[in-house]
């Protein structure tokens, strides 16, 4: 089951290199049986916005079929191991389980930037200036949110 999830996940990647939609991509997300709920690939290119990569693709589209911000009884399969924004976004959904086909270090290869958002993460690199400035305002909305916690 788990190689057809990735294949499926492959073929996805296959999609939007095809029709060149973004890079070599794609994610599947499925029940505990194998059942397929959604699908997605890379579209950076075609949507023009950074953020439409293939996993989180495949979980907006799960989320909005499923009427839910919990995924955590469902798994991901992706062509790729998730890049750092992805990862988040599948740590956000409380996806328990991942496959994935091919490394970071295999994206890395080939251009994409990845690992270096990786380095960042890790303090091995200042590929941004990051700058915190206190505001009471900031932190006192925080203290007095009395919403949903996801």
């Amino acid at each position: 089951m788990i190689d057809k999830l990735l294949d499926e996940a492959i073929n996805e990647a296959k999609i939007g290199v095809m029709e060149k939609h973004g890079g070599p991509f794609g994610a599947v997300i499925a029940d505990s049986q194998g059942n397929i709920i959604s699908r997605g690939h890379n579209e950076v290119l075609v949507s023009h916005d950074p953020t439409m990569h293939a996993e989180v693709n495949a979980i907006r589209k799960a989320c909005q079929k499923l009427k839910t911000t919990d995924l955590s009884q469902y798994v991901i399969y992706s062509s790729c191991e998730p890049c750092p924004m992805c990862l988040s976004a599948i740590i956000w959904a409380n996806i328990k389980v991942m496959y994935f086909g091919a490394t970071r270090k295999d994206a890395d290869k080939i251009g994409f930037k990845d690992n270096i958002i990786y380095e960042f993460l890790a303090h091995k690199n200042q590929i941004l200036k990051s700058n915190y400035i206190s505001k009471i305002e900031c932190s006192e909305m925080m203290e007095k949110y009395e919403g949903e916690i996801y």
